[in-house]
């Protein structure tokens, strides 16, 4: 049965200028209300690896290790109905409010979607609301239903964060 679940709000400060956009947490996230917290999920690993800190410091330090380092973080979906964790699952989703989150954070000019879903589903429901001028860059997920790609890869990958101005938009 698909349960209808809800976002987490996001992390972000008015310096950031990148922005990672995932789907929609998943069951262990919501669970521990935290971004990410599926010990499979590369995501911190991958982060920890990019900006040299340990992905077992408490979750509010490597928040702040993003932050720090001028990356907002949050979800393409609000809510949506869903039945355990896939991205493929998704139905009936309701957008992030980004107008305003843009409009809140004028810095960020650049988004990096964890995965094809969030990349999917942000540019279906874009169409219908007045955001600016953005770069796209669309990075392989961390979610460990993405095996095929390895962490090396990934890591690799994911190191365009660090240095942004160098990626060419994509749309």
């Amino acid at each position: 049965m698909a349960v209808k679940i809800y976002s987490f709000p996001p992390f972000a400060d008015k310096s950031a200028d990148k922005l990672i956009l995932g789907s929609i947490p998943g069951e262990e996230s919501l669970r521990q209300q935290q971004y990410y917290a599926h010990p499979r999920n590369m995501f911190w690993k991958i982060m920890g690896a990019i900006f040299d800190f340990d992905p077992a410091i408490p979750y509010e330090a490597r928040i702040a290790m993003l932050l720090e380092n001028r990356i907002a973080l949050w979800d393409t979906v609000h809510n949506c109905h869903r039945p355990g964790s896939m991205d493929s699952d998704i139905r009936r989703e309701a957008p992030n409010d980004f107008e305003t989150f843009f409009k809140t954070y004028p810095c960020i000019t650049k988004i990096f979607f964890n995965g094809q879903t969030a990349h999917r589903l942000f540019m279906k429901h874009a169409r219908t609301m007045k955001l600016p001028e953005l770069e796209f860059h669309v990075m392989p997920s961390t979610s460990p239903a993405n095996a095929a790609v390895s962490f090396a890869a990934k890591v690799e990958a994911w190191r365009r964060l660090k240095l942004p101005d160098q990626l060419k938009p994509g749309r």
